[in-house]
């Protein structure tokens, strides 16, 4: 069981620290929206990951970390991109639901890969699909409330910081798998 709760903790990580930068100014009812989606994505994702075992994974692990910076820069670019044009940083981003699908995709790619491996975790794959997507939501919960504590307390120009941090953690994606 220890084994599957670690697993979730890790990949949970991204999902939280994507989920704190959009606490730090998105709107509230993001608060339950996005953990949501990040929950149900990764476990998702996982269970793909699971179904697809051996004959997907070669695949998945040569592409995904090329999506996953492909979207979190692109998202984190946009979010500069409206620093640079003045945007102001105190009104809420834009929610749209592309925006929070391509945020839930991305933090859950690696989640496929890892679903692969459950059939070697030492508990039944449903228990550790649960757990992948209830830590999930948790830790998300969490990051973004701590988010959006940050964002009142710093307010200004966050948008730039989230913008730069998600930029940061595609690129910390890619090097890692290349």
């Amino acid at each position: 069981m220890l084994e599957a709760v670690a697993l979730a903790i890790g990949l949970a990580m991204d999902a939280t620290a994507l989920a704190a930068i959009r606490g730090l100014t998105a709107d509230r009812r993001e608060a339950l929206i996005l953990p949501l989606l990040f929950g149900v994505f990764q476990a998702g994702m996982a269970a793909l990951g699971w179904g697809l075992g051996a004959w997907g994974g070669p695949y998945l692990e040569a592409w995904d970390h090329w999506i996953a910076f492909v979207l979190l820069a692109g998202i984190g670019i946009k979010m500069l991109v409206d620093v640079w044009r003045g945007t102001d940083a105190d009104t809420p981003p834009k929610t749209g639901v592309w925006v929070l699908l391509g945020l839930a995709v991305a933090t859950s790619i690696d989640a496929a890969a890892a679903g692969i491996t459950l059939p070697l975790i030492p508990v039944p794959p449903g228990v550790a699909l649960a757990l992948i997507g209830g830590v999930t939501f948790v830790l998300s919960a969490i990051g973004f409330v701590v988010g959006r504590t940050a964002g009142r307390w710093l307010g200004g120009k966050l948008t730039l910081v989230g913008g730069l941090i998600l930029i940061g953690i595609g690129v910390r994606i890619l090097v890692q798998h290349l």
